[in-house]
């Protein structure tokens, strides 16, 4: 069965008494979406402060591939699976968005017998809380272009507006438009752009924040553009937008709860992509989980050299969250693609390429233990495809490593697949304290933070820019040089080249613009040619989607 059609057929259980069984939590605390959704009230989650925090375990993977690695499909997996070994346990994922639904990449609620459910819900609307952050996002738009029309008693440079509007789908043709045409009644004409919703800045404010008072002051210190001397910055709370967004977000800012085919008990609240933003579900909901639940699972977005280390050096660093071990997740297959096999004969055996792709799995494994400081199991990820013959060499080549490896099957068992690697995590967890090192100093510039990064996470030779990124980077160091650096690369390969698989060595990574999130509080570095609005395949999903006149979805995975 596909992995819609065994979502379809989940015995789901009515979220209010779950939740009521699972953790205790009344229904008064409760904001149901239907019989199997709801949002928890940020007024319980303050009540939580007290409590004692469970474990932090990272779920991430080695660079994706279009074999596919299956980290939502594994965190899914080990959640249940802790709870099946008697371990109170909760799951925290990101919200899927439309643009990779209806694009390449597909949903993201798991796979096989390891899914959060109701599935459609969650890769389609879900609780509304993308739209509201995009509504949020384009009224500040709305309000930077009407205050010029209007005067502009601000002086703002229409040349130099920085905050550009936001839909929810890959759709090339909006990168780049005019806006205002059709004389002065339409207001002004200018260069404009679109980005993906979850390339928002006020997505990272909202995943960031710690409450609404948080949430409030960050987006009035966002900043939309400057002044006709190019160094005057204009924040959106000098237009007063801050409370009319944050009004937009009153519920957004609230954890989702659902539940896993299992029936335990899920927070998918957040959706950030970490090739173009910081990859991490809300902190809102990792601290709500580590308050509810002795271990706390979550994942953060594509290889561990993109959203663990957003993780790492901006999620944990600003929320002071400490996480216990991290799960790297591969298989066979995506190995052997960096090992040079196409796509259409993943499913043969073939050992030499296997250990050819390796090195990309022992160089994300090294930057763990390394550069974050954290205990790392692999996770190989079990496909039926899979030959004993190749299971035993990338057994022997993680031994070689030093490294834990455990194969699982969850996608085909569910929890009981993944006990083994329950018990391997709590093994690690329950002796040691928790803990993990940063891949940069705080004080280091901007500049040197970037290459930080770039050459030892990316194996790169050194960073490249222009005279005019650097400049900006030098004038961003004297006011925000503490903040972290956000590297929007590619996440198909540890350069910026998405063709150069395994583990590029000596390259050289170019800076082609920087951007300031000073709500959020990084600076983003846009590497290589990466772009925020990504375009439709030559044949997307949605071609595949359908639904019937009784309401039945087919073609989403």
């Amino acid at each position: 069965m596909s992995d819609i059609e065994i979502a379809q057929q989940a015995k789901m259980q009515p979220i209010i008494g779950l939740v009521k069984e699972k953790f205790g939590i009344d229904a008064e605390h409760l904001d149901p979406f239907g019989h199997y959704k709801a949002k928890l009230s940020l007024e319980y989650v303050n009540s939580l402060k007290d409590k004692k925090d469970g474990k932090l375990i990272l779920v991430t993977a080695i660079s994706p591939t279009p074999a596919g690695e299956g980290k939502t499909t594994t965190t899914v997996g080990l959640g249940d699976a802790l709870n099946r070994i008697g371990k109170k346990a909760i799951m925290c994922l990101r919200e899927p968005s439309l643009g990779p639904c209806f694009g390449m990449k597909g949903g993201a609620a798991g796979g096989g017998y390891s899914q959060v459910v109701p599935m459609e819900d969650i890769n389609l609307h879900f609780t509304g809380d993308f739209h509201a952050i995009g509504v949020a996002h384009n009224l500040l738009a709305a309000l930077i272009d009407n205050h010029i029309t209007q005067g502009n008693a601000l002086g703002i440079d229409p040349r130099r507006i920085q905050w550009k509007r936001v839909v929810d789908m890959n759709d090339r043709a909006l990168r780049k438009i005019i806006v205002g045409l059709g004389g002065t009644g339409n207001g002004y004409a200018r260069e404009d752009g679109f980005d993906i919703v979850v390339a928002s800045e006020v997505m990272a404010i909202l995943c960031l924040a710690t409450g609404r008072a948080d949430l409030k002051e960050r987006l009035g210190r966002i900043v939309i553009g400057y002044k006709a001397d190019g160094k005057t910055a204009v924040y959106a709370s000098d237009l007063n937008a801050q409370g009319a967004m944050a009004a937009l977000l009153k519920d957004a800012i609230k954890p989702n709860l659902v539940q896993t085919l299992e029936n335990n008990i899920a927070i998918i609240h957040g959706g950030p992509f970490a090739n173009i933003a910081h990859g991490c579900n809300t902190v809102t909901a990792t601290k709500t989980a580590l308050k509810l639940a002795d271990y706390a699972v979550t994942e953060a977005g594509f290889g561990a050299d993109l959203g663990a280390e957003k993780f790492i050096d901006i999620k944990c660093r600003m929320a002071d969250l400490k996480p216990s071990a991290v799960v790297l997740v591969a298989t066979v297959r995506a190995l052997k693609f960096h090992g040079g096999v196409d796509k259409e004969d993943l499913n043969q055996e073939n050992l030499a390429a296997l250990e050819n792709g390796f090195e990309n799995l022992q160089r994300h494994y090294k930057n763990v233990t390394q550069h974050y400081g954290l205990p790392c199991v692999v996770c190989v990820n079990h496909f039926t495809f899979d030959t004993e013959a190749e299971i035993d060499l990338l057994k022997r080549l993680c031994a070689a490593l030093g490294a834990n490896c455990v194969v699982s099957k969850h996608w085909a068992e569910g929890g009981a697949g993944a006990e083994n690697l329950a018990r391997e995590i709590v093994n690690i967890v329950d002796h040691r304290e928790p803990g993990c090192t940063f891949v940069y100093d705080e004080n280091l510039n901007l500049w040197d933070k970037i290459e930080a990064i770039a050459t030892k996470l990316y194996g790169a030779s050194s960073i490249t820019a222009s005279a005019k990124i650097k400049a900006q980077l030098k004038t961003w160091d004297e006011l925000y040089g503490k903040f972290p650096v956000c590297i929007a690369k590619t996440q198909m390969s540890f350069s910026t080249n998405p063709n150069l698989k395994g583990a590029p060595s000596g390259h050289t990574v170019e800076i082609s613009e920087v951007r300031l999130a000073n709500g959020a509080g990084f600076i983003v570095a846009i590497a290589g040619d990466m772009m925020t609005m990504p375009g439709l395949p030559k044949s997307p999903a949605a071609e595949r989607i359908d639904i019937d006149d009784d309401g039945k979805i087919t073609g989403l995975f």
